[in-house]
């Protein structure tokens, strides 16, 4: 049952319902070690923000536009661009139209998996390379912003901003609390968890967490093993996906142990799909929305940029 079921629902919710509004869940602080980007001079380069893309979920092109739109505000580049590799506008046809002396591509993507680490830059021409010269353009493919080790600052704020925008009866303290951040996880690519637990190391080395676990979709441990992990009474879980779409939304809260019912008929009806906290096995369990979402990724693709153009 959901324990807090009786609290008027903070805004914080609004990250759960399904429409392409911005989530604006953990306030506007930024990286501290960002301001490095500002010191080179961007201002005739072009940045596209490249995201995977799907017909599937509207929420899932909904980060790529929202930190797009973002780093056009702080006018740093010449332009800036969204593109997607399975939707409109796809990548090949804005870097066609793009006319920059230096472009750089930063994947808003989890891992250098499948996709981002194979598909795209095969196809786009960079053959094992990270630097592309054309004719008119020198195009540069930086990392995957998931495997950046600031997306440890994400990860906290999204944790923090979760618990504290639903105290019941009051905000455990992080030595209280288990932190679980959970991936998909797949077997056929070794790179998709090395990210996460890339993370549970840096996180759990602060000591700011009574304990920190990876959990998958996927692969073991799995995400129903959480009650069997935590040690403690309060839970929080932190989706380790770009965007609040199919896996952050609905597979994993019922893997959590919510019913597909109420799940479903909580999304119809534009409701948040997990009450927070929510009683399971004796825990109370908070669950963030998805890492991609926190206004903070847009510092970690300025660093991504910063790093590909300095060459490393």
């Amino acid at each position: 049952m959901a324990s807090s079921s009786g609290n008027k629902t903070p805004d914080l919710g609004k990250g759960f319902k399904q429409n392409p509004s911005l989530p604006q869940l953990a306030g506007k602080s930024r990286l501290g070690h960002s301001g490095g980007v500002d010191h080179e001079d961007f201002s005739r380069d072009a940045l596209v923000v490249l995201g995977h893309g799907t017909a599937l979920n509207e929420n899932s092109a909904a980060p790529v536009r929202q930190h797009a739109a973002e780093l056009r505000r702080r006018n740093i580049f010449g332009a800036v661009q969204e593109a997607f590799w399975k939707q409109e506008p796809q990548i090949k046809r804005v870097l066609a139209e793009i006319s920059a002396p230096r472009i750089f591509i930063a994947p808003l993507f989890i891992s250098e998996g499948y996709f981002a680490g194979q598909v795209i830059p095969r196809e786009l021409g960079f053959a094992g390379q990270t630097r592309l010269k054309t004719n008119h353009s020198e195009i540069y493919y930086c990392s995957p912003v998931g495997t950046h080790d600031s997306m440890t600052t994400v990860i906290l704020s999204r944790a923090e901003a979760v618990m504290k925008a639903f105290p019941f009866p009051r905000a455990p303290k992080p030595s209280e609390t288990t932190l679980f951040i959970a991936g998909h996880g797949t077997e056929k690519n070794e790179n998709s968890r090395k990210p996460i637990e890339r993370q549970v190391d840096l996180i759990r080395a602060r000591g700011i967490y009574a304990d920190v676990h990876a959990i998958f979709m996927e692969e073991a441990p799995r995400i129903p093993d959480c009650y069997a992990l935590a040690r403690t009474k309060n839970l929080v879980v932190v989706p380790f996906f770009i965007s609040d779409g199919l896996h952050a939304q609905e597979d994993i809260p019922v893997l959590l142990g919510e019913t597909k019912k109420n799940v479903d008929q909580r999304l119809a009806s534009g409701q948040p799909i997990w009450r927070n906290p929510t009683e399971r096995n004796g825990k109370l369990v908070w669950y963030s929305p998805a890492v991609g979402t926190e206004p903070g990724m847009a510092d970690v693709i300025l660093e991504r940029v910063r790093e590909a153009a300095k060459g490393h």
